[in-house]
């Protein structure tokens, strides 16, 4: 039958059945897509949905609801006050939960709402023409449908029109021009409208030089569903949106249209009036759940603060134990006369769960009983997610898989228990990797290590590292280093690795000339993913030949350290702060005194100015050795500034201090850094910086000593794994140097 209108939207099941779907329609008004019935938005959640999408025109006939996957509606100027049925998620139209992956809001399911926010929704209500609809949700045909379905959809479609695809082929002109965008914003607002061409992706293909007539077309029909979920996100919950390409509506124009060359695309958009927020709710919540101060009434309306609204309702209670909790309900109303959205959200709490079995897929060469111990699932105890993430970083810190994919079970298991599903894919068996530092007077630096995981079967890892300094450089001699590291995860406990090390090495540096072995056997206890300490049993022998002659010395000692790691971003942060300190008691035999090592490193880091386009970063780093005398101490242990790590613009190692007129190494010692970190572009930074370091006789800084400094200018080119960094610098005061100093490197200098 030849369809007369379009009020129905239909679906084809698995058997190409036709199911009809419900489709709220209002009375005609203005609205921005002709080619669409008033009213009818509806978004489809492809993880979960899978059937092909078609629109068939139907008069008549009840209105069904085949499949509860569906919502829809928007706000319009037409209706003063409008029952919006938004998709939040959970069990009100959606089947979802924190079972899966789509977690948007913390670990709540909170589905993005209107004419398909979500990525891998599609806008699939559309006017039929000739009793066949296709809309542009072509584009998400992959995502939408499984392998034989896309198949089976791919063979329809094919049949249909490819006797018209060919001739269109063969029509295509040979020459094909840029095309010209015209974008005109009510009201003037200049930060919407550099928001609206920074969401579009019509602007994105100019920027890109795109000519290909389908793939203007195809963003320009993309860009109604971003651009009405931009406004929606900026309070805009009335807006009026036309695209037209070469004059014709967008939203009209086939995917198999015979447009090869775009002249120009005009971007008409009446944003409507900005809402806020009126009557808001969510109840119930668990006890200390703290919403979003932006969910209240009278602050600016946006999609994203019912989000995280309803996010942290349902985060409250999961992390009381409520594994299962979610969204039950949900009513928002745009008012528009008031300019008010008013929100009232259900919450379904569910049963307070315990964690129940770890059910493991395998697909590892690691032992199965190696994994069970390694990620220690607290069964038995009540279930929380910070303890179900920690399972997961268990797994990952390892540094064995390339994929950890820890879920919760779809069920309640027996006796309300919450059980985990665990997937692991192993990364490659080994890694090599190279670094290379360059300092003008200290010369050239190269390292390289090698790396075997999963070296027993057990998660356990072995690495050989090595390095060759001062190549090339100007004050001292060559200096390398061999080293080796089996570490084993989970020894002492899920938390407790087992670290075993080895090292050769000789340091031919200015005032001495160093060859030592040492090796040492610990523990590392990883109390969070910010905190860890460990403790080992070590020795090492030396030779040395310094300004007191020819020694040896043997060195038996407890290192210990805590490492605390605050910072937002491990590679290049903009806030918080990073301590190093190590502590390590030892007996000296042969040449050395015994003594008690004492080294702390503490880094800060404030962003300021918009978007953290100004970082100051400053560090403090200390050191003292109590008990031996500097005669008695390996000079590789006594302290000295100057340096990329130390003082920037002066020597490295050239501060030091002189006792009886021998010099050497201090026992105590302090540096300032500080520096400035301007943003210039995304990639780009610039930066300033002033170095000082002191270097004293005694280790209570009460005796003599030397201090230096240094200053410059650096660039820093962003990399995504750490900036390339350049340093130029200068001496500023001290008389240890002169002349600039050049570094170049991977990473801040801290």
């Amino acid at each position: 039958m030849m369809p007369t209108a379009a009020n129905d939207l239909f679906l084809l099941d698995d058997n190409w059945r036709r199911v009809r779907a419900r489709c709220h329609v209002s009375p005609p008004i203005s609205h921005p897509h002709p080619a669409l019935p008033a009213r009818c938005y509806f978004a489809i959640n492809t993880l979960n949905f899978r059937y092909l999408v078609r629109g068939i025109s139907r008069v008549g006939g009840p209105w069904k609801t085949p499949n509860k996957r569906i919502s829809g509606a928007r706000p319009t100027h037409s209706q003063p006050n409008t029952t919006h049925p938004i998709l939040i998620g959970g069990r009100h139209g959606l089947e979802s939960s924190h079972k899966g992956k789509t977690h948007i809001a913390g670990n709540s399911p909170i589905w993005r709402l209107f004419y398909g926010q979500l990525p891998n929704l599609g806008l699939v209500c559309f006017k039929a023409e000739q009793g066949f609809g296709v809309t542009w949700l072509l584009g998400s045909l992959r995502p939408c449908l499984g392998k034989r379905m896309r198949q089976r959809a791919i063979g329809v479609l094919f049949a249909k029109f490819a006797p018209a695809a060919l001739v269109a082929l063969c029509l295509l002109p040979t020459q094909l021009s840029a095309f010209e965008i015209a974008l005109n914003v009510a009201g003037n607002d200049e930060d919407l409208r550099d928001r609206i061409s920074g969401s579009s992706l019509i602007f994105a293909a100019k920027t890109e030089g795109t000519t290909d007539g389908q793939d203007i077309i195809a963003a320009a029909q993309s860009d109604y569903k971003r651009l009405v979920s931009l406004l929606y996100e900026q309070g805009y919950f009335g807006p009026d949106i036309r695209i037209r390409v070469n004059g014709q509506e967008a939203a009209a124009i086939s995917p198999f249209a015979n447009i090869a060359n775009v002249r120009n695309v005009a971007i008409e958009i009446n944003p409507g009036p900005r809402f806020d927020f009126g009557k808001t709710q969510v109840a119930p919540i668990a006890p200390e759940t703290e919403l979003p101060k932006e969910f209240a009434t009278g602050e600016r309306a946006s999609l994203s603060v019912i989000q995280n609204a309803a996010g942290a309702a349902v985060d409250g209670w999961r992390a009381v134990g409520h594994a299962k909790a979610d969204i039950s309900d949900q009513k928002i109303t745009a008012n528009h006369p008031e300019k008010q959205l008013d929100v009232d959200l259900k919450v379904a709490p569910g049963p307070q769960l315990a964690f129940g079995n770890l059910i493991y897929t395998g697909q590892s060469k690691v032992r199965e009983k190696r994994v069970r111990k390694i990620a220690d699932l607290p069964t038995g105890e009540t279930f929380d997610p910070e303890k179900a993430k920690r399972v997961a970083t268990r797994l990952r810190r390892t540094g064995t898989f390339r994929s950890v994919d820890l879920r919760e079970a779809e069920d309640i298991g027996p006796n309300d228990t919450q059980d985990m599903t665990l997937s692991l894919v192993d990364d490659l068996p080994r890694r090599i990797g190279f670094g290379a530092e360059l300092e003008s007077r200290d010369g050239l630096g190269l390292s390289a290590f090698w790396l075997h995981r999963n070296l027993l079967g057990g998660a356990e890892s072995l690495r050989f590292d090595a390095s060759v300094e001062n190549i090339g450089g100007q004050n001292s001699g060559m200096d390398w280093r061999l080293g080796a590291l089996y570490t084993r995860p989970a020894t002492l406990g899920a938390d407790t690795d087992l670290l075993i090390g080895a090292e050769i090495k000789q340091e031919d540096e200015e005032l001495y000339f160093l060859r030592q072995a040492g090796m040492q056997v610990g523990f590392r206890r990883y109390h969070s993913e910010r905190l860890e300490t460990r403790a080992a049993f070590g020795f090492r022998f030396s030779e040395v030949e310094d300004n007191f002659g020819n020694r040896n010395f043997a060195i038996y000692g407890i290192p210990s350290g805590v490492t605390w790691d605050m910072r937002d971003n491990f590679a290049n942060p903009t806030r918080g702060y990073y301590l190093l300190a190590d502590v390590v008691p030892y007996l000296g035999q042969k040449d050395a005194d015994s003594g008690l090592y004492l080294k702390a490193d503490l880094r800060g880091y404030r962003g300021i100015m918009e978007e953290n386009r100004v970082v100051l970063a400053g560090r403090v780093q200390i050191g003292s050795i109590l008990g031996p005398s500097i005669r008695g101490t390996p000079p590789d242990m006594l302290f000295y500034t100057g340096g990329g790590d130390t003082v920037r613009g002066q020597p490295y190692q050239s501060n030091f201090v002189t006792v009886n007129g021998i010099d050497s190494g201090g026992l105590s010692f302090l540096t300032l850094s500080g520096e400035v970190r301007v943003k210039i572009t995304d990639h780009i930074s610039t930066v300033a910086f002033y170095d000082a370091g002191f270097v004293g006789e005694s280790s209570d800084f009460s005796g003599a000593g030397n201090w230096h400094s240094g200053a410059g200018l650096g660039v820093r080119y962003n990399t995504g794994f750490g900036p390339l960094r350049v340093d130029l610098a200068t001496p500023v005061s001290g008389s240890t140097g002169n002349g600039l100093q050049l570094y170049i490197g991977i990473g801040h200098a801290f």
